[in-house]
């Protein structure tokens, strides 16, 4: 997979790829289709965690509304929640 398969937005490919350069599109599709956990935000844009196990980090995916990649970041803050918490 590459990043022309990938529907991206232009901050994504301008900025967001410029800034994080070993950020691979199979990770952000797959956190896409088999999130940890997922957040819609007030401007419909979708938030989705998932761990990469090769970085040891949860990676954050935000979409548009029609799953179009606009941003990718490792979330330091991210702590994946066990069944007993809300």
């Amino acid at each position: 997979m590459n990043w022309e398969s990938q529907k991206t937005t232009v901050y994504f490919k301008e900025q967001v790829l410029r800034k994080r350069p070993y950020l691979k599109p199979e990770w952000c599709s797959g956190i896409i289709n088999k999130e940890l956990h997922k957040e819609i935000q007030e401007d419909g844009r979708i938030r989705y965690w998932g761990y990469i196990s090769e970085e040891n980090k949860y990676l954050r995916v935000v979409t548009l509304k029609d799953k179009t990649l606009h941003n990718a970041f490792f979330d330091r803050n991210f702590k994946e929640k066990t069944n007993n918490e809300i």
